[in-house]
């Protein structure tokens, strides 16, 4: 199982990134897939996680109404559209990997990716 974040970068406060997440090694709908973050000095927090189905995600307050994840089961690929960007957002962001597909929490998940660098600054 392999998991790799990719999309990070540079950008303006209010403004937008995507991340993608290409997994290899196994099914996207037998797992939960989570996005979390790491700020410097602070503990990696869940973001938004998906479980068994597409109907079944999940927002941390801090990004709900301003991010959405997704994932393209043909394609193996996990996506964490970000609009509305702030400061605050500014982090290495990772996602990962659990089964069963039942939740997704900062200790449990299975598998990781490596993080991508997302800064927020004017």
């Amino acid at each position: 199982v392999q998991l790799q974040a990719s999309g990070g970068g540079l950008v303006q406060p209010g403004g937008s990134l995507r991340l993608s997440c290409a997994a290899s090694g196994f099914t996207l709908e037998d797992f939960s897939l989570g996005w979390f973050r790491q700020a410097p000095g602070k503990e990696r927090e869940l973001i938004s996680c998906v479980t068994r189905s597409d109907d079944n995600t999940w927002y941390a307050d801090s990004v709900q109404g301003r991010f959405t994840i997704s994932r393209d089961t043909s394609k193996k690929m996990l996506y964490l559209q970000m609009n509305s960007l702030k400061p605050e957002d500014t982090a290495v962001y990772y996602c990962a990997a659990d089964y069963p597909p039942i939740g997704c929490t900062p200790d449990g998940m299975d598998y990781w990716g490596r993080g991508t660098l997302v800064t927020v600054s004017s």
